[in-house]
């Protein structure tokens, strides 16, 4: 129950809005750690699908 107490204080001191904004920054960035790796392996067979096509492989 220590969790809800703690929400409910940070809501009281800083407001509803900015304790939202810091929950969801937390929640996505692992998400975008993990979308960031993904474009960076497209990014990668896109490079090798190029090569192969163009005959440099």
């Amino acid at each position: 129950m220590g969790d809800i107490e703690d929400l409910f204080e940070a809501i009281a001191n800083w407001g509803f809005p900015i304790v939202v904004s810091i929950y969801l920054l937390v929640r996505i960035e692992s998400k975008i750690e993990s979308l960031e790796s993904a474009i960076k392996d497209l990014a990668l067979t896109i490079a090798r699908i190029n090569g192969t096509l163009s005959g440099k492989e």
